[in-house]
């Protein structure tokens, strides 16, 4: 069982915010650092993954719908993906790499003290591209969680990059956010799982730096568009929401 969790998600291969959460002293001193998926499909994809593995046995990576992308395009399989990057860091990435991303888990559970048994995951403890919101309705979520056990009492999830901790039916639910993708706000978000309790993290960032670090550093030829829409946060989350709100879901 392990006391304190630092967790980081959607990553999306942005170095420059990466350093800077990983520099955070509670970051530093966590028991364990667990990212929960979409770790490389962005414009530092090799990058970030060497850094996190830097961290050594301490750090847990969870799968992804990306990462799942990125193996099956570079094993020669028809993707559907929604943007130009991940085809490219696909690309990138070396057979240790993809053989690191295939052999990720989805879902993973580890004690937690305070906690107990820790489901972490993507999308959803069943799926890594369900698309849960904060403001999901009851029953969204009941389907999600109808294969944990009872004695899975909170879940921490990803994908929307948009942070939140809510309860679901006596069930704690956390998001952590966005590292290399945040919806709302330029930084990176993150939280920590301590003392039984839930914090949500933000790292500020130097918005200009950041952005010429990542052109600077990335080989990625439409890098300068990506990082003016993504790491300035040009998607608002009220928009993210409107436009990942299932229709039969909306008020």
């Amino acid at each position: 069982m392990v006391a304190t969790v630092a967790v980081l998600s959607d990553v999306h291969g942005v170095l420059p915010v990466l350093e800077a959460v990983l520099a955070e002293p509670e970051v530093r001193g966590a028991d364990l650092l667990v990212v929960t998926g979409d770790h490389a499909s962005g414009p530092q994809p090799c990058g970030v993954l060497d850094r996190l593995l830097a961290e050594g046995d301490r750090l847990r990576l969870v799968q992804g719908n990306a990462d799942r992308e990125l193996v099956a395009l570079r094993r020669g399989q028809h993707v559907d993906v929604p943007d130009e990057v991940t085809p490219w860091a696909a690309q990138q990435l070396t057979e240790a790499h993809v053989t690191l991303l295939a052999g990720l888990p989805h879902p993973w559970v580890v004690d937690v003290d305070g906690f107990g048994p820790v489901v972490f995951c993507h999308g959803s403890p069943r799926r890594d591209d369900e698309i849960l919101l904060v403001d999901s309705p009851l029953q969204r979520w009941s389907e999600a969680f109808a294969g944990l056990s009872t004695e899975h009492r909170t879940v921490v999830c990803g994908h929307t990059h948009m942070p939140f901790a809510r309860l679901v039916d006596r069930r704690l639910v956390v998001n952590a956010g966005s590292i290399g993708m945040p919806y709302g706000r330029a930084g990176g978000s993150w939280a920590l799982l301590h003392d039984g309790g839930v914090s949500l993290r933000h790292t500020s960032i130097d918005v200009e730096a950041t952005v010429d670090a990542v052109v600077a550093q990335s080989e990625y030829p439409l890098r300068r568009s990506w990082a003016e829409e993504y790491i300035r946060a040009a998607h608002s989350d009220a928009a993210a929401l409107a436009a990942f709100t299932p229709p039969g879901d909306r008020r």
